[in-house]
């Protein structure tokens, strides 16, 4: 489990293929800060850009991660040597919940519209795939590379569902936003609790028809 506020940003540093088809995944290296690693173990839980991955090595600059051929279908920008992305440990006990509850599972991809600085904020415009408009609403929350943001407003279009989004200044320098540009791909998290909500409807509406 994560909160979608990111503490680090760390460079790919390298990807090597685990097999020699598409059936097989990818080892991929991230060169961190030192300091950033204290405390990560083997087997610890990191979110990847929004993607919840497992720490398969370690070394003295930086960790790797395995991420399958199911997982690189279903995300973007994990596997692009020197690309940078947000990094997040998982919560604890005692950790503060400034951001909102993020599981690390990404449910679709969407794609920049809009990114434009307007006064001293930012104007991010993603447009995701139509089926996963009915989980957003007006100030409530997204997660978008793994960032935990709040929702300005939500257009159902014919092709898509576009999500506006103030980012301050501080999410723009310490995170990997800053790159984005028009068209851009980004991972995408709906809210949690909208996900639970949304199965508890479905359900009750078809036993209502039994």
């Amino acid at each position: 489990m994560f909160t979608g506020l990111v503490t680090a940003i760390a460079p790919i540093a390298s990807v090597t293929p685990l097999g020699t088809d598409q059936h097989h995944g990818k080892r991929i290296t991230l060169r961190v800060d030192p300091q950033w690693l204290q405390g990560v173990q083997l087997g610890d839980s990191i979110a990847i850009s929004g993607a919840c991955m497992t720490v398969v090595a370690l070394q003295p600059d930086g960790f790797a991660f395995d991420i399958s051929a199911e997982s690189l279908a279903r995300t973007t920008g994990l596997d692009a040597a020197g690309a940078l992305v947000n990094l997040e440990q998982s919560v604890s006990l005692s950790t503060k919940l400034g951001g909102h509850l993020v599981t690390g599972h990404v449910d679709g991809v969407g794609h920049v519209a809009t990114l434009e600085q307007i006064g001293e904020s930012w104007l991010l415009e993603v447009d995701a795939p139509p089926e996963l408009g009915k989980f957003f609403a007006y100030k409530g929350s997204i997660v978008v590379n793994g960032v935990s943001l709040t929702v300005n407003r939500v257009q159902d279009l014919p092709q898509h569902c576009r999500v506006s989004i103030n980012l301050i200044p501080h999410t723009v320098q310490h995170t990997n936003l800053h790159q984005l540009r028009q068209g851009a791909a980004v991972n995408l998290e709906i809210d949690l609790i909208a996900r639970y909500v949304e199965r508890m409807l479905s359900t009750d509406r078809s036993n209502r028809h039994v």
